[in-house]
């Protein structure tokens, strides 16, 4: 294995040649390095992408902080080098290696890989492979030639709440919030290191919300079975031509030993306001996709929207006190330098306290020209006044996320927000001096219509002549218009993605709608959705497939300019997948999911309701101000839950198809 005296010779020689040397030479103002003799344990932060978008991830910037906290333990950070810098190293024989030591990967304990999008897996093999790791975990058993042992593989992430297409690759895969877990699986490797490493994963997956595929065994049921039992079970020829398909039908997991428990619940952090929180984040010598101080202000969001598997998986929301996002935001300004104080959350306009913090930051930091922004805005008026407020200190965008066109599918996808709303949102910001807007959008939702569509280009349209009854001589108004994708743990996730061909009728049809020259047209590309839903519906055959189009030299699937929808059609086909089967079958509500062996705290049933109240396009409310929708996911809805039961009640009437649900 080379040393880092060997690295440091080859980095010399190479940087100069790649673009973007500083992605590989670590240094960074606030990074931690620590003596590897001196610690017990010894952790990777692995992100499958580029430096520049890894270092934007607050969740590695938060497990950086609570490991290098111990003083038994170090982590040091690794990311995907571009392919430049990747023929480099491979025509050199350089391993990848951590940044703050230059370490080879092989030589850490355990590695733990960041999966916030499917479309990073190819990386993530590639990484191993680079590192001189087997890709397998199976064959990770074997100890390398030196004698000594594999790092434990782990992984973390929204990513991992489906973790079947990658089961083969990653020996462990945490479910829910890393750092509710990472005290017990470090105590854990400290305890059984010396066993075989088939024993030591066993102890790390009686750790709640660890799940180790390989005690894990998939079965499946031919077409002609499935067709059998389902005549069998009463259900019509009709009625069963709907769910017949070619491919074998994923029948479930079951454990493979004694002591494996047979569903894994997520975990997460209860108390935020305790949780200890980086105020020294790293600083990088290049700009990065989020150069600005990352300021959590809270966890979870219950708004409901039905597309939305960030949504589902992290409730209950949980939030910081004002006083305790003053005391981090002094830290982080001292400690960083950094010019503006993002308040990071899925939904910031929901944070109960939203105002008063951010009025409180400006009149703090107005004079230091440090600004506040918001990520994420409700298509109201008020969110507008908040953000005029803001640009007082820095001028900001604006931009609002109305989903789709339509009343009807906004009701579809429990959005929301009304035409009144936006155009009122509009209007407050056309009259405050703002003359570009930006709206997101989606196609291809359930029960779609090409009304719906066109209804896209019409609003866009709508909010172009309310910029100019304001005054706005030439309004900008930018849509972006990506195709939706099925997710698991959503309302939708048993609804088929519309075929690529498609997708690409209804982005053209609504492009040749558009005729006011004020609304610009950015439609994302259909085989990037079209293999986001392969990765994400998939089961664990799904692994073959990714494998192979790694193997063919697919990487950076995320990336425009790298992902080849024709290597990763051979793939699937030589792994004998039809990805039809996986994007665009619309699914039985009975029938097994690859991920219900995944706990994460919204009950089926409740997400089975939520889909029949989508076609029928009935919205549903929001729990964080309105009664319990029993969703499951926290304490109040096992509460109230029970005492509608036993009362025999309907606490909340659209959920009284809930009452009698298990957390299942």
């Amino acid at each position: 294995m080379l040393t880092r005296i060997q690295i440091d010779d080859m980095l010399e020689e190479i940087l100069p040649q790649v673009a973007r040397p500083a992605r590989y030479t670590g240094g960074e103002l606030n990074s931690i390095v620590k003596d590897h003799s001196s610690v017990d344990v010894r952790y990777v932060i692995a992100f499958p992408d580029a430096y520049e978008i890894g270092m934007s991830n607050l969740a590695c910037s938060i497990l950086y902080h609570l490991i290098n906290l111990r003083s038994d333990c170090l982590a040091e950070r690794s990311y995907a080098p571009w392919p430049d810098m990747e023929q480099a190293m491979r025509s050199s024989g350089m391993p990848l290696f951590s940044l703050e030591t230059r370490t080879p990967l092989a030589q850490f304990d355990l590695i733990g890989f960041a999966l916030s999008f499917e479309l990073s897996y190819t990386n993530v093999l590639n990484m191993l492979d680079l590192s001189g790791i087997p890709i397998h975990s199976l064959e990770r058993d074997m100890p390398p030639a030196d004698g000594g042992r594999w790092p434990i593989i782990f992984a973390g992430g929204h990513a991992t709440f489906n973790p079947e297409p990658m089961a083969p690759f990653i020996d462990v895969f945490v479910i829910g919030e890393a750092e509710a877990v990472m005290d017990q699986i470090t105590s854990t490797y400290q305890q059984y290191r010396e066993l075989s490493r088939e024993e030591l994963l066993f102890q790390i997956a009686q750790i709640e919300g660890c799940y180790v595929p390989r005690f894990y065994e998939a079965g499946y049921e031919t077409p002609q079975q499935r067709l059998e039992r389902l005549h069998a079970a009463g259900r019509t020829e009709a009625e069963a031509s709907l769910i017949f398909d070619t491919m074998p039908h994923f029948l479930g997991l079951k454990p493979m030993r004694e002591g494996i428990r047979p569903a894994v619940e997520r975990q997460w952090v209860k108390d935020v306001d305790a949780l200890d929180y980086p105020t020294r984040p790293i600083i990088p010598f290049i700009e990065v996709v989020h150069d600005r101080i990352s300021l959590e202000v809270m966890r979870g969001c219950t708004r409901g929207c039905r597309f939305c598997q960030a949504g589902m998986i992290t409730r209950p929301v949980r939030e910081k006190t004002p006083e305790k996002l003053a005391q981090l935001a002094e830290e982080l300004v001292k400690n960083t330098g950094h010019e503006d104080i993002s308040l990071v959350s899925l939904s910031t306009a929901d944070y109960s306290r939203v105002n008063d913090v951010v009025h409180d930051l400006i009149d703090r930091y107005a004079d230091s020209k440090v600004g506040v922004s918001l990520p994420s805005l409700r298509a109201d008026r008020d969110c507008v006044h908040l953000v005029q407020e803001i640009n007082k200190v820095r001028k900001t965008g604006l931009t609002f996320a109305p989903e789709a066109g339509s009343q009807r599918m906004r009701d579809v996808v429990n959005k929301g927000v009304t035409e009144e709303n936006l155009f009122l949102a509009c209007e407050t910001a056309f009259q405050n001096g703002w003359q570009r807007l930006k709206l997101y959008y989606m196609i291809s939702l359930p029960t779609e219509t090409d009304e719906d569509v066109l209804a896209i280009g019409q609003l866009a349209q709508k909010c172009a002549a309310v910029a100019r009854r304001c005054g706005v001589k030439n309004p900008n108004i930018t849509i972006g218009v990506s195709a939706f994708v099925p997710k698991p743990f959503t309302p939708f996730q048993w609804h088929g993605q519309d075929s690529r061909g498609e997708i690409d009728r209804k982005q053209q049809m609504l492009k040749r709608s558009l005729k006011d020259r004020a609304v610009s047209y950015r439609p994302n590309d259909a085989d990037a959705t079209h293999l986001e839903a392969v990765l994400s519906l998939g089961d664990r055959r799904v692994a073959d497939a990714v494998e192979q189009a790694w193997k063919s030299g697919q990487v950076f699937d995320a990336w425009d300019e790298y992902l080849s929808l024709e290597r990763w059609q051979k793939a699937l086909a030589e792994a004998e997948i039809d990805p039809a089967f996986f994007a665009n079958r619309q699914k039985d509500l009975s029938e097994p999911l690859p991920w219900d062996h995944i706990l994460c705290g919204v009950s089926k049933a409740y997400l089975r309701a939520e889909y029949k109240r989508a076609c029928e396009a009935r919205p549903t409310n929001d729990c964080h101000t309105d009664p319990c929708t029993f969703c499951n996911a926290c304490d109040r809805a096992y509460t109230e839950s029970g005492k509608a039961r036993r009362e025999n009640i309907a606490f909340v009437p659209n959920a009284l198809p809930l009452l009698s649900a298990s957390r299942r």
